[in-house]
């Protein structure tokens, strides 16, 4: 953050302690802050945070706006979620929300204000290698957040101000409390998706999309196509579940396959659901000869778990092909599958097929 000649920034404050700290580290460098809060949807917790956020702006002396995205949101975010899984698909709402909404919309803002710079409270660095940036993963493992930033464009990469990926989560909270924010510091950590934080089954149940579709039970069958037992309804699963399927056959069994339209769910063993390739669709990728050529790829479908290596081609239909070493299992329809080349964040898509 030195020799910058514009000191403008605008900065994506949820109310929650690492987009404070960072309005605190901002201003600090010598940076002419803006907060922004984004409504995206209604709850307690969210209006206590928009709250939050507009109470630290003001303490801070920095100019603090909220904007109403509740219907891009619904549509983007929202809707996609219960679509996903009224698909039987398993959707990675923070992925999209993260590469289409939110930092492409902080940019639109930031351009209508004049103001270059963006900015958020993302536990991620950046990095120029051949004149292009890349992301790569935070210096704290357990808050690093470059999984969810495969899309995100050099036009917005190149903007970005990151305060928060050289620093670990126990030093921001000791950072705020040293400033006299408790509050702050104090600021339990988000779970799980923010519209959503408890069981997802729950807010599938009350959307308009499910409740047209009247779901009743279904059934699980074996791997052979025989009857197992009846379960709620095929959108409360997910591939590779294992735990609450309501059943007991004395063998662990897991989420193999999902059939909306007979509205029936396979089970099978873990083996089964090994899988060695993966087709990806609305890939990205910073650049194609590196994602393609590179003999060192690591592929991984989780936040923090399997880390695969992998070849990585395009198939005549522009898909992603993705071959790997070793079989993966949970592999899921909807999915999003991020590349590393050591720390180089190159690439990401969300999964259409697998085998």
């Amino acid at each position: 953050m030195n020799d910058i000649e514009n000191k403008r920034v605008l900065l994506g404050m949820s109310g929650g302690t690492d987009s404070s700290v960072s309005a605190m580290l901002l201003q600090e460098a010598g940076y002419e802050v803006t907060g922004i809060t984004f409504r995206f949807y209604d709850s307690e917790s969210s209006q206590t945070h928009l709250e939050d956020a507009r109470a630290l702006a003001e303490k801070l002396g920095i100019t603090h706006i909220i904007y109403d995205a509740r219907d891009i949101f619904k549509e983007k975010v929202v809707d996609y979620f219960v679509g996903e899984y009224m698909m039987g698909k398993t959707p990675v709402p923070c992925t999209l929300c993260n590469n289409y909404l939110k930092w492409p919309l902080l940019a639109q803002i930031a351009d209508e204000m004049g103001i270059y710079y963006i900015a958020t409270g993302h536990y991620v660095r950046k990095t120029m290698v051949d004149g292009k940036y890349y992301i790569i993963p935070g210096t704290d493992p357990d808050k690093d957040q470059s999984f969810f930033l495969w899309g995100v464009p050099q036009s917005i990469l190149q903007r970005m101000l990151l305060p928060m990926g050289d620093l670990t989560k126990t030093w921001a909270r000791n950072y705020a409390a040293d400033k006299g924010y408790q509050k702050v510091s104090a600021k339990k950590d988000s779970l799980g998706v923010c519209f959503c934080p408890m069981d997802y089954r729950s807010f599938l149940k009350d959307s308009e999309e499910f409740q047209s579709a009247n779901i009743q039970q279904g059934k699980f069958l074996d791997e052979k196509g025989n009857f197992i037992a009846y379960h709620e309804g095929y959108p409360f699963y997910t591939i590779g579940q294992r735990r609450g399927l309501g059943i007991d056959l004395n063998r662990a069994v897991f989420v193999k396959e999902i059939h909306p339209e007979t509205n029936e769910v396979v089970l099978g063993d873990l083996a089964s659901l090994e899988k060695k390739t993966m087709w990806l669709k609305d890939w990205h990728t910073i650049d194609e000869e590196k994602l393609l050529t590179a003999t060192d790829l690591i592929v991984k479908i989780r936040y923090r778990k399997q880390l695969n290596h992998c070849m990585v081609s395009i198939t005549s239909d522009n898909l992603l092909r993705i071959d790997l070493d070793e079989p993966l299992t949970a592999v899921a329809n909807g999915q999003a599958a991020a590349f590393y080349q050591g720390d180089l964040l190159v690439g990401g898509g969300i999964i259409v097929d697998s085998e």
